[in-house]
């Protein structure tokens, strides 16, 4: 694959820290659009938006780095670490807007947990990040051992789909994007399957 060893080449090149400096700007750009008038109407709403479905896509990009090593042969294993701090990044700020800026009253906030179906999921998901985040470094995978580490890690799957049915359900109406996101959530975690060997061979 020459396209992918060329990829592969410039990839290790590549440093990550510019990563986290662009992904780590961009909610501090969006919120001064939000203070001179850039995000239109209503901007609290525009910011907590841009930031969940910027979170989302993040994600969806660190789900895709093993797909593109097992069916490419494009490795980009050494971003996925990256991919997954900014994206807790991403959708903690989200839910930090939702919290601050949107809702604001604690009775409100907690009442909002437990009516509405969305922000219900969307909370489960964002809790089952906290332990990914917090042991996404070199240590952990010491401390817990590799195996028990990826067990752990396992559940982004989980917290991908309810990302996806989060924005499903937060839109009126059967809209094509969230589905389309979950869509493509769906397909990237069904790579990850393991087909029974006589369907393998045939």
């Amino acid at each position: 694959m020459p396209l992918a060893s060329t990829i592969n080449q410039f990839q290790r090149k590549v440093p990550t820290w510019p990563f986290y400096l662009v992904l780590g700007a961009i909610p501090f750009w969006w919120l001064y659009l939000g203070f001179t008038g850039g995000l239109g109407v209503e901007p609290i709403k525009e910011l907590e938006h841009r930031l969940g479905e910027l979170g989302l896509q993040v994600l969806i990009a660190s789900l895709a780095v093993t797909p593109l090593r097992k069916f490419a042969g494009v490795n980009l294993i050494r971003f996925r670490r990256m991919l997954g701090l900014m994206t807790f990044y991403l959708i903690s700020l989200h839910l930090l807007v939702w919290l601050v800026l949107d809702v604001q009253i604690v009775s409100q906030i907690w009442a909002d947990i437990l009516k509405r179906p969305y922000i219900t999921v969307g909370m489960v998901g964002f809790v089952l990040m906290i332990p990914l985040a917090l042991t996404s470094n070199n240590w952990s995978i010491r401390r817990l051992g590799p195996v028990r580490w990826r067990r752990l890690h396992q559940l982004v799957y989980i917290t991908a789909i309810l990302g996806a049915v989060h924005f499903v359900l937060l839109v009126k109406g059967w809209q094509i994007e969230p589905l389309i996101y979950l869509g493509v959530i769906l397909a990237l975690l069904a790579t990850r399957l393991r087909l029974p060997r006589a369907l393998v061979r045939a």
